[in-house]
């Protein structure tokens, strides 16, 4: 009988072994050893499908190696692998690459869970503008927004036609319009001089190197911009440069996607970015006070959603 039952221990320590030696598997048990997580934060987490997630999880729940538990609409999972198994583990964890940036992500999906006021955001604005009610638009509402800000000087970058730059113009004391076609700038500096915004000055530049001085803006904008960018951190550098100590980064781009005609399409470089890309890009250049939200998603494919992005220049 003891025999018996040292066999069975065997297999499932073996089995349990084998299942581990998976490197998406053993990547899921990591993450939940360090925290109880729903498939939704697995996703963005791993950047993996709901499916494969899924698959996963149900081969690890039945060898006991996790456990779940019903909270509202989501289901949570979390390890319950016997302690000798994880030390184990955590030393053949060390040996996967995507190891570090996993607990990376894990940080910011926590940060994430614990923003009520974005999940309240996130709710509002699945309701707005879902029924008719006159007068009320997203601009509208933008061009409210930007009167409450008091910003002395603001660098928009990559400015285009410059329309987000003439309305900053109305509140701020001096707007800085950059972007790499002579066409655009043209274009920008007659409506300037048409709505007689004389504090609003259109350069001809490119966004990786802005023709600004150093620590000369308090608030600088990249608007559905930075994607077009050759090397996204040199702008973001750049952008570093320019502000002021204090000073605001606002970003409005694309959440990654994989809609490579965007390339041909739009003429974009990168095809969006993810919300922990971008979070370490600016770490690494110093900025502080990251937050990010996923603001929109349009309804017709490919379904491009809006990234907004925050940080402070301390």
């Amino acid at each position: 009988m003891r025999l018996c039952v040292t066999y069975i221990l065997m297999a499932s320590i073996l089995i349990s072994l084998k299942l581990l030696s998976d490197p998406t598997r053993l990547r899921i048990v990591m993450l939940l050893e360090q925290e109880e997580l729903s498939v939704a934060e697995l996703q963005s987490i791993l950047g993996m499908g709901q499916s494969r997630i899924s698959t996963q999880l149900a081969k690890l729940k039945d060898e006991s190696l996790l456990s779940d538990r019903r909270v509202g609409k989501n289901i949570l999972y979390t390890s319950q692998a016997p302690n000798h198994l994880l030390e184990v583990a955590k030393l053949a964890a060390e040996e996967i690459p995507e190891i570090h940036t996993d607990r990376a992500a894990l940080a910011l999906a926590l940060q994430k869970r614990q923003d009520q006021s974005r999940a309240y955001f996130d709710q509002l604005a699945g309701k707005f503008g879902r029924h008719y009610v006159p007068g009320r638009s997203w601009k509208g509402l933008a061009e409210a927004l930007l009167r409450v800000l008091n910003y002395d000087t603001v660098a928009d970058l990559g400015a285009g036609e410059g329309t987000l730059s003439q309305l900053l113009a109305q509140r701020a004391k001096q707007v800085i319009a950059i972007d790499n076609s002579q066409n655009m700038v043209d274009f920008g500096r007659n409506l300037a001089k048409e709505h007689g915004l004389k504090n609003l000055e259109y350069r001809l530049g490119d966004i990786e190197n802005p023709p600004i001085d150093d620590c000369s803006v308090d608030l600088v904008i990249f608007s559905q911009a930075l994607h077009h960018a050759t090397h996204p951190a040199s702008a973001l550098k750049h952008a570093h440069r320019i502000l002021q100590p204090g000073g605001t980064l606002i970003i409005l781009d694309l959440l990654q996607h994989n809609f490579e005609q965007a390339k041909e399409l739009y003429y974009d470089t990168w095809l969006g970015f993810s919300e922990l890309e971008i979070t370490q890009m600016l770490s690494s250049i110093k900025f502080q006070q990251i937050e990010t939200a996923v603001v929109d998603k349009e309804d017709e494919p490919p379904h491009f959603q809006t990234l907004l992005v925050t940080a402070r220049k301390t």
